[in-house]
């Protein structure tokens, strides 16, 4: 069957809320913060603008229940209202923290240089039996001395900055696994010899140091970072590592951004591993709605239902009657129209969008749905 072209695509879709690639290249997905470490599930920031200008006001307080890589509270914050977020994943915490975090622009660079410059020191002080067997299995041993000798310089910096580093750290640690070029997202063994890379159309090697990768994102962070303090406003941030169906709110929002996971797609605490084994984060991987690792039969779904009413009811009780709810969903299960009306949210509009781009090598036609509700 032909495919259908894109002018009959975009006759059935809110335009505003659907773009190709030349009109939102790669490069404006992840502008500024948006793109200080790869994150599998985001919606992109393009989104949350259009949501804010429909439904929100400078100076209201919205909610992300799944704040992930921190986009809602990042654009909330520029367009100047009050973000909370709610994560059970500590590193999610952690990537929005310091994504929203305000920082003195000259100590925070001049930190990050000093810290990389000690981790040169430092690698021949640091053994690579000190990381996990996890570590020892998927870095060689050059990278895995030299992430762990910048680990020991991060841990001598104070915080904010020291989040900072922990950041620059994991995305290093990502690039640096022993997998193939092309399969950063889901590698599933350690690849040790020479392979076909289908990214590079040629015979690769995998990666046996760390350093470059340190050095690079150390300057790219700085200048993420740096690009984002000049949209700032004064607007506070609030990231809490709790889980979101039973989590007391300091504040009541005037409505939620978010984007909750599919169930049986992704498991957020293993697409990180490499986090929390260097820095040790806690994982709560057994409080994550819809893992990878449940799958997606009857009981699974009904599992993934049951969470996802208990966020929206959780947070429906902390919000005013008629504040908006807008939800961006692959619901091609239809799991939630039952979800929203069990948990008292009146459905207001149902809005196709067209994902004209993927990341990886998942490419190919993909839809969302954006589901603008109001508490009743």
């Amino acid at each position: 069957m032909a495919r259908r072209t894109q002018a009959a695509l975009y006759s059935e879709i809110d335009l505003e809320l659907s773009w190709s690639e030349d009109q939102l290249p790669q490069v404006e997905r992840t502008k500024h913060v948006h793109g200080l470490h790869p994150y599998l599930g985001k919606f992109i920031p393009q989104l949350v603008e259009v949501f804010l200008r429909r439904y929100f006001n400078p100076g209201d307080c919205v909610y992300d229940p799944f704040v992930g890589s921190g986009t809602t509270l990042v654009e909330a914050n520029a367009f100047g209202a009050t973000g909370i977020g709610c994560d059970v994943s500590a590193f999610n915490c952690l990537l929005t923290r310091v994504k929203t975090a305000d920082y003195s622009l000259g100590a925070l660079e001049m930190a990050l240089r000093v810290a990389y410059e000690e981790s040169r020191h430092l690698q021949g002080k640091v053994g690579d039996s000190l990381g996990t067997d996890w570590l020892q299995r998927w870095y060689a041993p050059m990278a895995l001395r030299e992430l762990l000798a910048y680990r020991a310089a991060a841990g001598q910096l104070d915080d904010p900055i020291r989040e900072v580093a922990h950041v620059i750290l994991s995305r290093s640690a990502r690039s640096a696994r022993l997998t193939t070029h092309f399969d950063l997202d889901f590698p599933r063994q350690p690849v040790t010899d020479a392979y076909y890379c289908h990214k590079h159309k040629r015979t690769c090697a995998p990666v046996e140091e760390a350093s470059k990768f340190l050095r690079r994102y150390t300057s790219d962070t700085s200048e993420r970072i740096r690009a984002f303090a000049s949209l700032r406003t004064r607007a506070e941030s609030l990231v809490l590592h709790e889980d979101s169906r039973a989590v007391r709110l300091p504040t009541r929002p005037s409505g939620i951004i978010t984007s909750p996971p599919y169930p049986g797609l992704i498991d957020y605490h293993e697409q990180h591993r490499y986090a929390y084994e260097l820095l040790g984060l806690v994982d709560r991987r057994l409080e994550e709605i819809g893992p990878a690792s449940g799958g997606t039969g009857r009981s699974a779904l009904a599992a993934y239902q049951d969470s996802m009413v208990g966020v929206l009811l959780n947070a429906s009780e902390q919000m005013d009657s008629g504040a908006p709810v807008v939800v961006v969903v692959n619901d091609s299960r239809s799991l939630y129209p039952a979800i929203l009306d069990r948990a008292g949210l009146r459905l207001e509009d149902v809005v196709t969008r067209h994902v004209n781009r993927r990341t990886c090598r998942r490419a190919g036609e993909f839809y969302e749905s954006v589901l603008v509700c109001r508490v009743a």
